[in-house]
């Protein structure tokens, strides 16, 4: 049988990234999941939002890297409940921009706080270098992976 490379997959780059995530993404949930019945997509949604006002539901895809469909279903979600807002775009009626409601706004406004306070808790265990280590080599890993990204 001819030598084939093996995959260790716990070693592997992309799933440990994907592991730590998810794990993550998961803790984070708890804080804003039972409290306001979001659920991971649906928070993301509001957190660009809050970040960048006026956006497009393409770009809310494109900012997260997620799915689309899943963007698409969180937005109608988010409205149905009232918490973001849809108009159009000045004169072009074919794009619509959305953005946080009151609802939404005082949502974003109590999880932020606490996803940042995770944040730290989870970076506390790093020395400042190792944390500017952190941030560049993650920083340039997204670099790369859009350089090298198919057409």
């Amino acid at each position: 049988m001819p030598d084939r490379d093996i995959l260790d997959l716990e070693h592997f780059l992309p799933y440990r990234l994907s592991v730590l995530s998810n794990r993550i993404s998961q803790d984070i949930a708890r804080l804003y999941a039972d409290r306001f019945g979001l659920g991971i997509t649906e928070w993301r949604v509001l957190a660009v939002l809050g970040r960048h006002s006026e956006v497009s539901a393409r770009e809310v895809a494109e900012r997260t890297a997620m799915d689309k469909v899943a963007v698409s279903r969180a937005i109608a979600s988010l409205q149905a409940a009232g918490r973001i807002e849809r108009d159009t775009h000045g004169h072009d009626r074919r794009r619509s921009c959305l953005r946080l409601s009151p609802a939404g706004r005082a949502i974003y406004d109590e999880v932020a706080p606490l996803a940042l306070a995770y944040q730290r808790r989870l970076l506390e265990g790093l020395a400042e270098d190792e944390r500017a280590a952190l941030d560049r080599l993650l920083t340039r890993m997204m670099e790369l992976e859009l350089a090298t990204r198919p057409a």
